[in-house]
């Protein structure tokens, strides 16, 4: 006798990271492991491994389109997740998406840079993102430098301040690019700072926390949490695969997302 089982969609929207570590696999893994189902639209691709990234190939706008177009023909996606983006125009793409579809929640990931550091957005990236998707956000969780980069701000409630007034609802700083003892995130919406979590800095570096982090929050309120607690768990989560990451090439560590699945 067959089972079918309804799982929630989540629809992610990011690059296509070679090594695995970071971008739409990570994005997959990470909503897989928390029991929701991604879809996934390719918005760049890229020469990148765990090392570093070296080209980004933004994919051409009326592409992504289609394809988006086609998912939400087949399902309704209880989450959307945005990473990396690539170019100015699929900005705009994505805010007419957005606004097509009511109530799906957004989860915005501001890629920057990449996790060795090498920027993947321009000038009129920052502008579109500030104009266009952050204030259709119901969550960015910028890393403390994209966070300083989007607003102009230094301290950390500060640039939650300005990204709140842009319009998002919440949002997420998280401080792993800081040289602290532990590794602190703070979530904040109107009424200030809600949460603060300090987790162990573990040694090595990692690629794709961030990605991690995001679509493991994006599956959670997909799956009905409310936003604290799908911040909390997917916190907890994240540390977990960057504790039990693998060694897959000579540089940076790949979060092991999948670990419940280890022998």
């Amino acid at each position: 006798m067959s089972r079918i089982n309804d799982r929630p969609v989540v629809l992610c929207v990011g690059g296509h990271d070679p090594s695995g570590g970071a971008g739409i696999l990570a994005d997959a893994e990470a909503v897989r492991a928390a029991g929701a189902f991604p879809v996934t639209v390719i918005s760049a691709l890229t020469e990148q491994n765990t090392c570093g990234l070296s080209r980004v190939y933004p994919q051409a706008a009326e592409h992504v389109e289609g394809q988006c177009r086609a998912l939400l023909r087949d399902c309704t996606p209880s989450a959307l997740k945005i990473g990396m983006i690539g170019s100015a125009p699929l900005i705009d793409l994505l805010g007419t998406l957005i606004d097509e579809n009511p109530g799906v929640p957004v989860v915005l990931d501001p890629v920057l840079a990449s996790g060795a550091g090498q920027r993947v957005a321009d000038a009129a990236m920052l502008d579109r993102l500030r104009m266009s998707l952050i204030p259709r956000s119901a969550l960015v969780t910028p890393n403390l430098p994209e966070a300083q980069t989007l607003t102009g701000a230094i301290d950390p409630s500060d640039c939650a301040s300005r990204l709140l007034a842009l319009g998002a609802r919440w949002i997420l700083i998280t401080g792993t690019h800081d040289d602290t003892t532990d590794v602190t995130n703070w979530l904040f919406n109107a009424e200030g700072l809600q949460q603060r979590l300090d987790w162990p800095r573990l040694a090595g570096e990692y690629h794709g926390s961030g990605c991690t982090l995001a679509s493991a929050i994006a599956a959670r309120l997909a799956l009905g949490a409310a936003m604290p607690e799908a911040v909390a768990e997917a916190q907890a989560y994240t540390w977990e695969s960057l504790d039990r990451a693998l060694r897959t090439g000579r540089c940076q560590l790949t979060p092991n997302r999948l670990y419940a699945l280890d022998p």
